[in-house]
């Protein structure tokens, strides 16, 4: 019975990861344009379809695979070992493979309305194949960091800051947006063309993170799985809440009014916070650190845009790359077991930032290297007739709102 129960649990938790590919479509098209909402509808459903296959056929031998020195994990074709998971091979196969696909999907929204889809498609791939699972082998898979102790419960840098530094480097390679930046380097406002969508895409986000970080626990019979998922989902509400309260407030103060959309993001940016320590903190830790991530996204997007000059039309970057290694670390102050406000003193919180900095360090080099081979075949950016007409039409050949879309006018 107890074996039936944690499989169905560790299913449903990986049902609801799923869905979370829906929100993050929704946010990337919400907070973009029109003219590419199809493209971007298409890349979301594609890298999670290649992202499937890649994982099954290579990536998820590679991060669970026996240990090579601690790098990286023995290859398993097509995941036909047995693993002693306390569920079904395949149960936890399906699981970690959303996980693999959110973290391909991050990189989606930063790189948004300038890349060639096939392009899109080829880093998809490789995130897939040997990036993710590499660090997943580090931290989930026996490697290096779980031998040094380093605690990262569901995923802030496994699988959040993963997809934000590939995301950073990805954008900073292709360029802004044809007139995001003036002549003299000042950031101009793009629009998304719909809040509600984006405010839908944060919704279902939420929801998804109560498959996210409650079914890391990956059982749920008895009554110790039983008060540890009820606590997990407490801790992964509060810093959610806090995150969005507190991005309320800071814009509010900063700029007169409540920004809506970076208040939607600070509600992200306590969810990617958390879910290092969600089983580790106390109720009122979770708070701190969604409160804190959620001041810490407003200054960073600010940060992204103005000085680093990288053009990131969701905040991706922010809310995944930043405030996932700040939540990685944040678990050294709050750990109830080990935290320096707990009395542990400095050791832990070292751990952490050995594997925030390791982790950095794989991805962006990774990417650089991936990114730059792709620019230099099939190029990563559309042409510039290509980008101001819009990738539904030059990408796909189709329209996403026939009916109501203003077609742009493009001079050669």
């Amino acid at each position: 019975m107890a074996y039936s129960l944690d499989t169905v649990w560790v299913l449903l938790g990986a049902a609801l990861v799923f869905f979370m590919q829906a929100g993050f479509a929704m946010v990337e098209t919400g907070f973009t344009r029109a003219k590419n909402a199809g493209n971007i509808i298409m890349k979301n459903m594609m890298d999670f379809a290649v992202g499937s296959v890649v994982y099954w056929a290579f990536g998820f031998g590679i991060m669970f695979g026996d240990s090579m020195g601690g790098f990286i994990g023995g290859l398993d074709l097509f995941a036909r070992n047995t693993y002693d998971f306390g569920v079904p091979t395949f149960a936890f196969l399906i699981f970690q493979t959303v996980f693999c696909a959110t973290a391909a999907t991050i990189v989606s929204g930063a790189m948004a309305e300038r890349t060639k889809f096939i392009s899109y498609l080829s880093y998809s791939f490789f995130i897939s194949l040997i990036i993710y699972p590499v660090v997943g082998h580090w931290v989930w898979g026996g490697g290096f960091l779980s031998e040094l102790g380093f605690v990262d419960f569901a995923g802030s840098t496994v699988v959040h800051s993963v997809g934000g530094w590939a995301a950073l480097v990805g954008a900073k390679i292709i360029g802004p947006r044809i007139g995001k930046y003036t002549k003299d380097g000042k950031a101009k406002v793009i629009p998304g063309h719909s809040i509600t969508l984006g405010a839908l895409g944060v919704f279902i986000l939420w929801f998804g993170w109560f498959g996210f970080n409650p079914g890391s626990q990956l059982a749920a019979s008895g009554p110790e799985n039983a008060q540890a998922i009820a606590g997990i989902f407490v801790t992964t509400n509060l810093a959610a809440a806090m995150g969005a309260i507190m991005s309320m407030i800071i814009t509010w103060i900063k700029y007169g009014k409540p920004d809506v959309s970076m208040t939607l993001n600070g509600a992200l940016a306590g969810l990617v916070g958390i879910t290092a320590g969600t089983a580790a903190v106390s109720p009122m830790g979770a708070a701190a650190i969604g409160g804190i991530a959620g001041i810490v996204i407003v200054f960073a997007v600010e940060f992204v845009d103005h000085v680093l000059k990288v053009d990131d039309p969701v905040g991706a970057i922010s809310v995944h790359g930043v405030c996932g290694a700040l939540g990685t670390l944040l678990v050294g102050f709050f750990a109830v077991d080990g935290g320096l406000l707990y009395g542990g003193g400095f050791a832990l919180l070292g751990v952490q930032a050995i594997g925030v900095v390791a982790v950095a360090a794989w991805t962006m080099t990774g990417a650089f290297i991936l990114f730059k081979v792709i620019d230099a075949t099939i190029g990563l950016r559309v042409s510039k007739v290509e980008e101001l007409e819009g990738l539904d039409i030059t990408e796909h050949g189709m329209e996403s709102y026939a009916d109501f879309q203003l077609k742009a006018i493009v001079h050669e």
